[in-house]
């Protein structure tokens, strides 16, 4: 078996993976808050921990992967203000559509993909282990965690205290015993959701923080410790800090960070054209808006085109070069169709170490570049075999070859009869030695988006 190595966010470093439970492992991955479109940051997160968990599979006999929805948040609580639409039916509608965008990315939906909203009794019931151990109190209906009493708080992200309170962008309101103190549980007024607790008045109807959601879904789903949690890079503080301050507390592992997840993966940020994403820039990009452009699977070679620790710059020219590589990929793939396929054949060497090397997709990618020009000149069995089997471990060459390079008749608004007519008209013009006629027909059919490549077996067309 080839060994998988993982840069770990909390040893800083590069670390041989270890599974607790070689027959069982199990990871999560922090989700969507669902009262808007997946910008293109968001969808980076879902295909690389979509590449992680198929690396996995491929090494281990059994893997869960839980990521969660975020269905309560103050964010989303505004969207339903600001449209007048009820909150039930924003997280519905963003929920399908996240999940519809993700799979025209190719991303599977997760084995398990718990909501918030089903989730509360276990919050209250992890709250309550916090204040029972000295690491929470309640504050004018407020449930706090009280930093101070985790010294080894900020491990994660490596954060001074300072830091950890300019960074946490949180109120220091009066009721709380320390700035850095953070919120996992709060009233909620009568027109704001809520659910019944022990603290406050009203029956303590109040809702969650957001950091204690993920704590106690992984914990219900995955059990502790867990193999892999992660996320993107701005996840790391205060949310994930967050977590395991919580988690680790909550059972008594003040002294070991990783008694919550043992390992913590985290994608870099993607810019666009040279500069950060934010929405008074203009510059935030939907998956949603670039799916009616671009198809699926170039966004998602796009995503993997850079290392996933390393920030990506999304621009044309990114895309442009994922097209041009998928379409030779594809050419390749469709010079094989001849050529059967053997279902039982190992992932390529260089290939699988690549991605084993903390999930080198740059690396991989030449090597699935260098394997595609190899079986289109050998046209073996074995080749071609290899490169669907390791296409497919990233996500790629899910189409059909001739529909991607438009050769099938059945492409949407081409008239298949008008265009045969006409090879047929250029080729009884060639036979005829009227070679200008075949030019115009040529012209003709490029007008209208097809163009005619000349074979020894005849002219076929393609759309443009």
């Amino acid at each position: 078996m080839a060994t998988l190595k993982l840069h770990n966010s909390l040893t800083r470093q590069k670390d041989i993976f270890e599974p607790i439970d070689p027959d069982h492992v199990r990871l999560y991955a922090c989700g969507p808050t669902v009262y808007n479109y997946a910008h293109i940051g968001n969808a980076r997160m879902a295909v690389v921990f979509d590449v992680l968990t198929n690396v996995l599979r491929s090494l281990y006999p059994k893997v869960t992967y839980v990521s969660n929805i975020t269905d309560v948040d103050d964010k989303i609580m505004k969207a339903s203000q600001d449209t007048g639409t009820p909150i039930e039916e924003i997280t519905q509608k963003y929920t399908k559509i996240y999940n519809d965008d993700m799979a025209s990315l190719g991303v599977r939906v997760p084995d398990v993909q718990p909501l918030a909203t089903a989730h509360i009794p276990h919050m209250i019931a992890l709250i309550e282990r916090l204040i029972e151990a000295g690491h929470a109190y309640e504050a004018d209906g407020h449930v706090l965690f009280h930093v101070p009493s985790f010294p080894s708080y900020g491990g994660l992200s490596g954060r001074s205290r300072d830091e950890q309170i300019a960074g946490a962008r949180v109120e220091i309101a009066s009721y709380k015993k320390d700035p850095a103190d953070f919120v996992l549980w709060k009233p909620s007024a009568d027109d704001e959701p809520g659910w019944d607790s022990p603290w406050g008045p009203n029956n303590g109807r109040g809702r969650p923080g957001w950091h204690i959601e993920c704590s106690a879904m992984a914990q219900e789903h995955l059990g502790l410790p867990f193999d892999i949690h992660g996320g993107g890079a701005d996840l790391k503080f205060p949310h994930h800090e967050n977590e395991i301050a919580q988690s680790c507390c909550a059972h008594g592992h003040e002294e070991d960070l990783s008694a919550f997840a043992k390992t913590w993966v985290h994608n870099g940020f993607v810019t666009v054209e040279g500069e950060k994403m934010s929405k008074s820039l203009g510059n935030v990009t939907l998956a949603h808006d670039l799916l009616d452009t671009y198809r699926g699977e170039t966004l998602r070679l796009t995503l993997l085109s850079a290392h996933y620790r390393q920030p990506l710059d999304w621009t044309e020219s990114a895309i442009t070069q994922s097209r041009n590589m998928l379409d030779r990929l594809y050419q390749a793939l469709r010079e094989l169709k001849d050529i059967p396929v053997d279902d039982t054949v190992s992932l390529p060497e260089t290939f699988m170490d690549a991605l084993c090397d903390d999930l080198n997709t740059p690396k991989a990618l030449a090597a699935l570049n260098t394997l595609a020009k190899s079986a289109a000149k050998e046209k073996t069995k074995t080749l071609k075999s290899q490169l669907l089997c390791a296409a497919n471990l990233l996500g790629l060459l899910q189409s059909d070859a001739d529909e991607w390079l438009g050769y099938t008749s059945d492409s949407g608004d081409v008239d298949a009869a008008k265009i045969d007519g006409l090879l047929q008209e250029r080729q009884d013009a060639r036979q005829n030695k009227d070679f200008a006629r075949a030019d115009e027909i040529r012209d003709e059919l490029l007008a209208m988006g097809i163009v005619i490549e000349d074979t020894p077996d005849g002219a076929v067309w393609k759309k443009a």
